[in-house]
This record gives C-alpha cells, structure tokens and sequence, in this order.
C-alpha cells in the first residue's frame, strides 16, 4: 500500500470542533449525533462571582448545564449541602439547576447571604459552577449633622464634602442645586473621584445656599440627598466701590485687591502617594489644585511615555484615565499644577498586579478506549497563582483512584484509557486576588463509524481546477476511509489524489473523464458503512474575441466587442468595468449582449474597460484602451427640444399587459435621452394623465403593465439635454377587463369615540385600484381573546363604520376587505383596536405625603386596577392647593395647582410650597377620556423657615445724640416671628467701621429710639427678623446725628431711576451740590464688556429719555456730572420690554404733545427751583407726606454667623456706603428728603409708560411690594423728578 500525502486541516472544509475539544479524536458538531452521544455534564451558564441583589425582588442564582443522560443538580451553601426540599421559599426550575429564592412573598434577602456553589451530575461525571457570592445591595440613609455656612473670600480655595453614605455597591455622586439642575463645573470647579466639589478659588458668583450633594443607587434605583450647603463669598471689588462711592474727589484710598496665589494640590496631599491596580481594569488619578488664576493640569510618566490610545483624559485634565492596565503600565506618575505664579507637582507610584488569568485553559478530551491524553491547566498572575485539580467537583488527591490518571502539576496525563475513566476534571488557579475555576471533562467512547456528509452530494468544478469531495465521519476509534471510483471500482491510489486527515478527498487536477460516482468507506473495529457523492467537471469560460484597442474622435461613438464560449449548463453575465470601477452613471453608454457601445463621446471617457466573464464556478476577462482626440471644427450647431413623438400603436392586448410602440420625432442635433410614457384613465379620471414609466432613448417600444377595469390612453414624452418635447397624440383607447381587487384598504384602525361603540376607519380605494364596478367593503370583527365568531357587515364605498353596544374599552381585532362585482380581495390583515373609552372608575389609594423640607414634599400613592382605568393609562394627576398660612390664620383663595406624572408611577415631588403653611392635595387617575375621581383630600403642613427681610426700615428724627427706627414686619413671616436683631456701628471720616453693637428687639415692637449717640456722626444699621429656625435676610440703612451748625454740601447724584418701555427708557435722579452743573448718561448692555456709550443732558435738568434701545434687553445705566472730575451715580440695572406688534400712533412725535410737554417742563423746572431753595431753608414741601405713608428702605443682607460686615464686601450689599446711603455725603442730616419711587405708585418697570413714554396711574395707590433683594436700591425720585420724565 502507497504512503498517503497528508495535509494541514486549515484545508479541511467540513471539520468544525466541538466545545473546543482537542484529543484524538474529533467530534463534528452534527445536530443528530450530538443527541446520541454520551457525553459529561458542561456548565453552560452560571451567575456572576460576585453576585449582588436587590432586596425587594426574587433571588435568582443561575446553573445551567448540558450533558447525556441530561445531569441532575445539587447545591452547596458556604461548604455544606443545601437541602432546598427544606426551605418552602426556595425552588429549583424544571429541568435546570437555577435556584429561585422567593423574597417577594415574605423572605429576607439577608437571610439568603452567603458563598453558592452548584454541581451538575450525571453518569459520566460531574461538573461545578464557580462559588456564587450572595449579598443583598444596600442604600442606607444619610447620616444627619449639622452643616454650618461656608463664608470665603473671593479667590480663595474651598472644598465642599459629600461623604455618602456607604453602599453596595457604592454610589454614583453627582451635585445639583434646588431646582434638580446639575451645577456647571469647569477647569475652576470641579467634582472630585471620591464625590467632593472642589473649587481652585471661589468666585463672587459661586455664592448660594443650595449645594446639595446626590448619591445615586442604581441597584435599588434610589437616591439619597445630603443636606444644602451653603456658600457665601466676600468680594473685595464690590466693597472697595461701596467705599469709593463716599470719598471726595480730594480723599485718597487704596485697597488690597485679590491676592493672586501659585497652585497648592487639594488632592492629594504631600508630594507623593501610591496606588496598586489590577491588570485589566481602569486606572484612575486624580490631581486637583488650588490657585489664582486657575491652575492647568499636566500629566507624565516618568522614565517612560503615556500609553498610545488606552490613555484618556477627564474632568479637565484632573482625572489620568488609562483602561486595560498591564504590568507594563506599573511606574511613577507625575501630575503638575500650573499658572502664572508658579507650579505644583504630586508623584503617584503605581503598581499593576494580576488575578489569575488564563494561558492555557484546560479543553474536553475526548478519546477512544486505550487512547492516551493530556488535560493541561496554565495560568499567569501576579503574584504567582497556585493550580489545583479536582475531580467530578473533589479534590483530586482524595477522589477515587483511576490507574490510567497521573497528575504532574499543571498537567494530568492519561494512558490506555477505559470508558470508567469518563469524568469531569476541575482546574482551579488562585492568587490573594482573585482565582479561575475551569470544568474540562474526559469522555471515553467506543462508537461504530458514521458518515455524516449527505449521500449522492453533487460537486461542479471546471476542468484542471481541483476538486474536494468530503466525506465528513465518526466513528470511535477513530475509523480508517477509503475512496471508490464507482460503485464497485477499485480503491484509489497514486499521486493524482491526495486523502485529508478529515475523509476529504482531493482531485488536483479535474478532468473531463473524472465526472461520475464516488464512494466513501469509514470502518473500525466495531463496524463499516459507506457513502457515494457525484462530481461534473465543466469546461471552461473563454473570451474568444477581447475587446480591442480604439481611438475616437469627441462626440463620435466606439462600440467594444467580448465575445464568450462557455459550458452549455453554466449560465454567464456579462460585466463592464471602467479604469477597474463601475461605468459612470450615464445613459450614453449601452451595454448589449456581446459589446459595449459609449455614444457622443467626450475627454472623460478616456481609459481602460474591462470586460468580465462570470459563471457559478469560474470568471474570466479581458481588457482595451479607449482615446479620446479632438474633432475637426464643425459649423455651429443649434440645439433645441426634440420633436415629439407620433405614429402611436397598441399591439399584443392582454388582461394585464399591452406594448406599446412609436416613431421618434427630431432629436434637433441633442440626443434624446429618454422617453416618458404617461396614460389616462378614461373611465375614472378622464383628462388627467399619470406618469406610467421611463425608458432609455434608444427603445422605441415597451411593455407595458395594467390594471384591470381602466380605460387606457397612452402619450409618450420626448426628452434631451435641452428640454422635454411636447406630448405625442395619444394611442388609441384600451378598455382592461374587470377582475377582484388586487389589495385592500389600507391604514385601518379601531379606536371608540363613546364608551360603548367601536368606530373602524380606512383608507378607501380609489377608483384606479378598485379593478371592476360595485365597489364595497366587507367590514369584520370580533372581541380579541374571546372564543367568538366574526361579525361581518358590507358596506359600500365609505371609509368608516361604527359597532354600537360594545363594552367599555375592550381589545378587538378587525380586518376590512374590499370587494367588488367579481369578488373579494385577497385575505386582509388583521388589526388590534379598542373600544371607547369610560372615565377612570376609582380614585388612587393609601395617598401618603412626606414633607421632605419648607418647600418640598413627596406624594406617594397606590396605583389602581387596570380594570378600574377602563382606557389607556396616561398617568396620575396631584391636585394641591395652600389652605392658609399657619403664621397669619388667614383663608384666602389660592387657585388649585396641578401636577401630571405620565406612565404607571407612584410617586411625585411637590416643589415651591410656602414655608409654615397648611396645604390639602387629592391624587386621581388620567386616561384618554379623562380624570377619574379624586382621592380624599390629604392635609399636611410644611415646617417654618427663616422669614423674608422686613418689609422696610425707616430712620427719623435725627437729634444731637438720638434717632428713631421704624420698621414693618416681614413680608413673609414663614414661621412665628421670636423677634428683630438690630445691629449697628459708626463710620468716622475716613470710612472706617467702628465696634458693632447688636440689640435684640421683641416681635411685636415696631420702632425703637437709640439714645446716647455721638453727635455728628454716620451710622450704618442691619436689620432682620427671627424665627424658631433662625434668621431671615437683613437690611440696611444709613443714617446721620445732626450737629449744630449745617456743612457745605458735597456733590451727590443719587436715587438713579429707570422707567423701561419697548425701545426707550425714562432716565430720573436727584442731585445734591454745586449749581450750574451739565450732566451725562452713560449706559451699556449689562454684563458686556463694551465701552459705555454717552449721552449728554441738555441743561441741568434731573431726567432724560434713552430712544433705540433693544426690546427684551438688560441695560446698565448711570450718571455723571461735567467739570467733577470722576463724580458719578451707581450702577443701574433696567430691562427693556418684549417687542410687540403696535399699530398705535407715537404720541411723542406729534407737534402738539411736543409743545404741551415743553410748557409743562418749564413750569416743573420752575417748581423745582423753588423747592429746591425752600429744601435747602429747611422747609418742607408736600411729597414728604406721601414718603412718610410710602417709605421703601432697601434691603442688604448682613452675614448671618456673627454680625461682622466682612472684608467691606457682602455678596448682597456690594455698594452699602454708595447706593445704601440717605443722607448727603458731607455727614449733615437734610430733614425733609423726599423718598418717593416711581415705582411704588406704578404697576412696575414694564408697566409704568405707554410706548409714546406717557406715565400711566400716577398716585394711583402702592401696590404691595416683595421686599427688594441683593444690591438694589428701593428709593426712586421725588415726585418732581418723577414728573420731569414725562419730557
């Protein structure tokens, strides 16, 4: 016998490998035999290592296996046998080993901790799953403590802790503020690995009072609030105005600005720390610093290069990420903190170990009796890990004997192995990390040969190319294949075949005479069978005339030959290629049967085309080049439209087809590219012609489909490069037979609009679709999940139809079919609706409200029956309302809100509720037709808060050593008021602070006279009110003991009011100083940093009008006096209106509202001259009345932890001593200053002036106001400045 070749099984088409088994002997994976063999039991599927569970739902744990005879399955609960026979809330699944722990239905999932291991068991031996920990996740609450105020001065670093509580697993940490908005973070500020909000240096816009740190559970979907944080920041620019605002022009002052500081690192601290990771996950360091201006962050690795694409850098630079560490990554990482001012570093040094992993798993072994194997079992780690067997789940060196096993560290060896050496083997490599467990089973069959590829296969090869018969087996030992030519041939031998380790037998070289039958035959000792597969050799494809090389002039035409012999039972296609790509997209080039034809030929149609010959078995081709020269000069051409068409004709009538034919009319010297073919219907929609097809303009008949029941006319369009021809005559008509319709109504739907009917709907046929006369539906139904029969009804040519009598909002399927005078349409579709809906039947129960803060609360409730909702379920809805608030015990009407929660929920937020109130809430249930009854009404009451400033604070009577305070009570007591906390100091001549004194005033008192003052002197005040909970917002005030003698005045402009309309603004102030002053307004677009524009006053009038303003802007605004040398007003802040449509006249630009207003400004002007001479006599003039009734100190907060004014900064009074001021500068007290606002007597900014900049409600009563916040001041001009802006 001759030596077979033998060649590598990469050739081998039909060997695929069982669960990876490598051994002796191959399995194929065949279906059929799978199910035959016997085979150790395999975990196919098994829960995580380390499990966590939710505690509200069912512990499942996952053990899933295979094996013949199927295994049986048992469990292990930390070490010992758990019985689940025993335990009635534990239950394994049919046919599988995956336990389900009932926690839903009075079990503990604490009870239920612990290491789970399962083993799959059958006759061959038994496989086990990896230890399963068990642990219940946790999201406990947070610890309560007490939060004090952070009070930083600006520039300054700050970190603001979250420290959450510590969950299983751990939580997710992000911050937000009290309108659930995530608070911006940027290079400055920043949230850190461990959940802390560092800031590099605060700024005066960081100051707030709601902070709020959130731990997110995912496990439990939960999520837990920290209490608000609190932040104010002292701004050193804000305080340094407020102090320039008071010095003459011959006062000198500096003040220290913010200090600028080189970075210092928040974390971590020191200059080096280390950090060990293990390989494979996602390495994170984090470096954030401190400084002024914000520090960059730089990150390096010293001695060596971040790694190239793994590397990835977050949270502005602060956060080094770098996934899928290796050792290789292990080394000393240096982050570097940068600014203007110097640098920082920290080194981190890191250490890269391992778990266990694999690198060599140990892989099934199957074997024939006496065969020898090999199970090897390698694994890397750092440390080392230690390998260990078992077997059948016990450990190997106390498991039963089998002589044919030797185990020799990482490896068992097998030798002269039986069927009772069948098992499943365990490896198991562990290091203090972590550790591997793989199952890897011997398998001991003795099994007669099978062949598994399909008798009589029939293998197509073309002649001298290979062919390779398979003859895929089995067969234990592994069988010996033989190869046949024929049924009853001599076997084949030679170096003309080559035999594969597989039963692939190889023809090298096919040749005709090689066609016919082949026989396969697998034998071992236990048994033979045999196969025979066919093989036809094919003769080749050949190109016996190649396309050939041409040159053509521009806008000639070149036409390439490929001509093709072929086998007759191969069919081939034919494809052009141009320069190894498609043909352009052009209809100038025409592909036939045998040739290429390229018409008006142009210099882009230079290059080489290929033609390629393709069949089922082979592809030939064959390539020429084309080129393109320019062509002789030709006289000039007109090119116009082509003609149309004519000479129409039908020929070959069918029921659904017909061709038609005609004659091109004059290309007028531009080719004709394609023809449209359009038809009318005559019998449906005569005179409208529809678009029926396009073909390319070398075709001068087509095929056309029809329809039936259509009266057909037929026209075809010419068209070219130029244009569309006009339409030919039409054909002659053509009348289709009538036939069934071939569809039915499409968009069909079934949706109630009363509670008791089902109204179907479609879309009806049109007239072209019907197919024959006597268009109707047949419309059925029937209630889905209901043993019913249909109901049909026909219906004629309408689109809707409503069944009456139906119960509230069931399911129904519907179908509707068209028919017509022949019959029916093909079986429609069916399609689900409903029928009406009714209004909710019941209302939610068990409404429960948690009052969470002052001004939230959260309302849960029990969802309703499905039944009950009788529609979709759209949501719930949370009526609430305030009833009265517990500080005044007053009733007042308060329109009902409403809140909507979409979907099947449970729960709600009640946001904005009013501090120390009673409120009344109901819950009801929203479905398409409505509401559902409301829920008995809930009552619950919000806790008290810290009151609103009081509403004003006023200083009169000022005498040599005494002044007297007035007060009102606090807009918003939100609580019970325990009484006002008056604190006040003296400023000398050079604005200083003097020592503060605080005295506390019972609640109900509302004014105080101080005695014992110094003389002469200017007096700062803080005022607030109280509660249980503690102190509200402060104002403050400035007042001066008079002396006696009266000072010379100091310049002053004050009081600077705006009146803001669409496009303009009513500018008004009040000047104290020197007469003959001219004025000037400057003013910007608020937070721009453009140069102030200038507008200068006409005169030394007190008003002026700003026109072209933008609508709906925010403008600042103030004014200056020409000839004082850097004397100005305050800042003001004004917004313009929203633009609207107006179709008013502007009244301002009317001659006689001009010449009115002029004669008015004198009279004021002279007014004015007047009451200034009497004010400065110390007269008194009227308007003082009506600011005694109407007084509207501002309000300045005042640091609430110890009284202290700060740095000369607050983030709420930027500018005391320059806006917050009333009285003149030079220390003296003006008895009869006049407070009056504009906007106390109007309806407010933007409701004050008509758009011609009328005053509207003059006097017309104060409103009752919010107590104004932050910096602004509450005074407006005297009535007399007041009426000045009416110019």
């Amino acid at each position: 016998m001759m030596k077979k070749k033998i060649i590598s099984a990469s050739k081998a088409s039909l060997v695929l490998l069982l669960c990876q088994m490598v051994s002796a002997l191959d399995v194929p994976l065949d279906s059929k035999l799978l199910e035959e063999l016997s085979q150790p039991p395999t975990i196919t599927q098994q829960s995580p290592k380390d499990y966590i569970v939710d505690p509200r739902e069912n512990i499942v744990i996952q053990c899933e296996a295979k094996g013949k005879p199927p295994p049986s399955f048992s469990w292990t609960r930390n070490g010992t046998h758990f019985d689940i026979d025993k335990d009635a809330q534990v239950t394994m699944k049919p046919n599988s080993g995956t336990l389900v722990i009932n926690i839903m239905n009075g079990g503990k999932a604490e009870a239920y901790e612990g290491v789970y291991q399962c083993t799959a068991r059958n006759e061959r031996g038994a496989a086990i799953s990896n230890n399963i920990v068990i642990r219940p996740s946790r999201s406990p609450l947070w610890t309560k403590e007490k939060l004090e105020p952070n009070q930083v001065r600006e520039g300054d670093s700050l970190v603001l802790h979250c420290r959450p509580p510590v969950g299983l697993p751990p939580p997710i940490i992000f911050w937000m503020d009290n309108a659930f908005q995530r608070l911006p973070q940027s290079e400055r500020v920043s949230q850190g690995l461990n959940g802390d909000l560092y800031f590099s240096n605060v700024q005066p816009e960081d100051t707030r009072e709601d902070y709020i740190c959130y731990a997110r559970f995912n496990h439990t979907q939960t999520i837990q609030q920290k209490q608000p944080i609190s932040v104010k920041v002292f701004s050193m620019d804000s305080l340094n105005d407020t102090i320039a605002a008071n010095l003459s022009d011959t006062d000198i002052y500096g003040a220290k600005p913010v200090t600028e500081r080189q970075p210092v690192l928040l974390t971590p601290t020191g200059s080096t720390s280390t950090k060990v990771e293990l390989r494979g996950n996602v390495l994170l360091l984090e470096c954030i610093a401190a400084g002024l201006p914000t520090p960059v962050i730089r990150w390096i690795k010293e001695g060596g290069e971040l790694p190239a694409n793994r590397t990835f850098f977050e949270n502005f630079k602060k956060t080094l990420k770098i996934v899928d560490v290796s050792e290789a990554d292990s080394g000393n990482y240096k982050c570097i903190a940068r600014n203007t001012l110097g640098s920082a570093h920290h080194v981190i040094s890191v250490t890269v170990k391992a778990a266990p992993y694999w690198i060599t798993a140990p892989r099934n072994l199957v074997l024939s009796p006496g065969e020898d194997g090999t199970l090897i079992c390698r694994a890397n780690g750092n440390p080392k890990p230690d390998i260990s067997w078992l077997a059948n789940g016990v450990p190997i060196a106390i498991a039963p004997e089998d002589p044919s096993r030797k185990v020799d560290g990482d490896t068992i060896i097998f030798s002269q192995v039986q069927e009772r050496s069948s098992a499943v083997y365990q490896c198991n490599a562990s290091n203090e990390y972590g550790y591997l467990l793989a199952n890897a089973f011997v398998n001991v069959l003795a099994e007669p040969p099978r062949i598994l590829t399909a008798a009589n296969k029939l293998y197509q090869v073309i002649a001298d190319s290979p062919a390779l018969l398979d003859c895929a087996y089995f067969g234990s030992p592994k069988p010996e294949i033989e190869w046949f030519k024929g049924v009853k041939g001599s076997i084949l031998r030679g170096n003309e075949y080559i035999f594969h380790d597989n039963g692939t037998l190889e023809i090298p070289v096919a040749q005709k005479d090689g066609s016919g039958t082949y026989t396969c035959v697998a034998r071992n000792e236990l048994g033979k069978i045999q196969n025979e597969v066919q093989l036809e050799v094919k003769d080749p494809t050949m190109i016996i005339k190649q396309p050939e090389y041409k040159v053509i002039q521009r806008y000639g035409q070149v036409s390439f030959e490929c001509i093709i012999k072929h086998d007759s039972t191969l069919l081939p296609t034919v494809i052009w290629l141009k320069d190894n790509g498609e043909l352009p997209d052009d209809e100038r080039f025409l592909v036939g049967k045998d040739n290429l034809t390229i018409m008006n030929v142009t210099d882009k149609d230079d290059g080489t085309y290929t033609c390629i010959v393709n069949t089922t078995l082979d592809s030939v081709s064959a390539s020429a080049v084309l080129t393109v020269v320019a062509a002789p000069p030709t006289p000039a051409i007109i090119y116009a439209r082509p003609n149309p068409p004519f000479d129409l004709e039908l020929t070959g009538q069918l029921e659904r087809s017909v061709e038609l034919s005609w004659v091109p009319g004059d290309e007028n010297n531009s080719p004709i590219t394609n023809f449209v073919i359009e038809y009318e219907d005559g019998l449906h929609e005569p005179g409208v012609w529809h678009h029926q097809t396009e073909v390319p303009g070398t075709q001068t008949t087509v095929q056309l489909k029809l329809s039936p029941y259509v009266n057909y006319s037929f026209r075809v369009i010419a068209v070219n490069e130029i244009g569309r021809s006009q339409p030919s005559e039409p054909s002659e008509q053509y009348l289709t037979k009538s036939a069934n319709p071939d569809e039915n109504p499409s968009n069909v739907q079934g949706i109630g609009s009363e509670p008791d009917n089902l109204v179907i709907t479609w879309e009806s046929l049109t007239g072209f679709q019907s197919n024959g006369p006597g268009l109707q539906y047949k419309v059925s139904w029937r209630q889905k999940d209901v043993d019913d029969e249909w109901t049909s009804v026909i219906v004629a040519n309408v689109s809707k139809y409503i069944v009456s009598g139906t119960p509230t909002f069931v399911p129904y399927e519907i179908k509707v079919q068209a028919l017509n005078d022949l019959g029916y349409a093909p079986e429609p579709a069916e399609v689900i609706g409903h029928s009406g809906e009714d209004l909710p039947m019941v209302a939610p129960g068990n409404v429960q409200v948690h009052v969470i803060n002052s001004t939230l609360a959260k309302v849960h409730w029990d969802t309703v029956p499905l039944k009950t909702v009788r529609g979709h379920l759209q949501g719930y809805k949370v009526y609430y309302w305030k009833v009265q608030s517990l500080s005044r015990r007053s009733r007042r009407h308060v329109e009902k809100k409403i809140l909507t929660f979409r979907g099947n929920k449970t729960f709600g937020m009640l946001p904005g509720l009013e501090p120390y109130s009673s409120y009344k809430l109901n819950v009801r249930v929203v479905n398409g037709k409505g509401e559902g009854p409301a829920s008995p009404d809930k009552v619950f009451k919000t806790p008290e808060g810290v009151p609103s400033s009081p509403s004003f604070l006023k200083i009169t009577n000022p005498t040599l050593d005494s002044l007297t305070l007035e007060w009102g009570s606090p807009t918003h007591p939100n609580g019970v008021l325990t009484s006002y906390i008056l604190k006040f100091q003296p400023i000398n001549n050079t604005h200083e602070l003097g020592p503060l004194v605080e005295i506390r005033i019972p609640a109900n008192e509302s004014s105080l006279i101080l005695k014992n003052l110094n003389y002469s002197t200017r007096y700062k005040f803080y005022f607030n009110a109280q509660t249980s909970v503690g102190s509200g917002s402060q104002i403050t005030e400035e007042a001066v003991t008079i002396m006696d003698e009266v000072q010379p005045l100091y310049p002053r402009i004050r009081n600077v009011t705006t009146a803001a309309a669409e496009t303009y603004a009513n500018i008004s102030w009040e000047y104290e100083g020197p007469d003959h002053v001219n004025f000037y307004i400057e003013y910007g677009v608020a937070g721009s940093k453009e140069d102030w524009k200038k507008e200068i006053v006409n005169g030394s009038r007190s008003f002026f009008v700003l026109k072209g303003l933008t609508p709906g802007t925010a403008y600042k605004v103030r004014v200056g006096a020409e000839g004082l040398s850097g004397f100005r007003s305050s800042e003001d802040v004004f917004e313009t209106g929203p633009a609207m449509a107006s179709r008013q006249v502007d009244i301002a630009t009317q001659g006689w509202f001009i010449g009115l207003m002029c004669a008015v400004a004198l009279l004021i002007l002279i007014l004015l001259i007047v009451c200034f001479i009497r004010r400065n006599k110390g007269g008194k003039y009227p308007v003082k009345e009506k600011e005694d009734a109407h007084a509207d100190p501002e309000i300045q907060p005042m640091k609430e932890d110890d009284g202290t004014f700060g740095e000369y900064s607050d983030a709420e009074d930027h500018k005391p001593l320059k806006k917050g001021s009333r009285t003149p500068s030079d220390r003296t007290v003006k008895k009869e200053d006049s407070d009056d606002s504009l906007v106390d007597y109007g309806e407010g900014v933007n409701g004050q002036f008509n758009e011609d900049g009328s005053f509207i409600g003059q006097y017309s009563g104060k409103k009752e106001k919010e107590p104004a916040e932050g910096n602004e001041s509450s005074e407006a001009p005297s009535p007399v400045n007041a009426m000045n802006s009416f110019v």
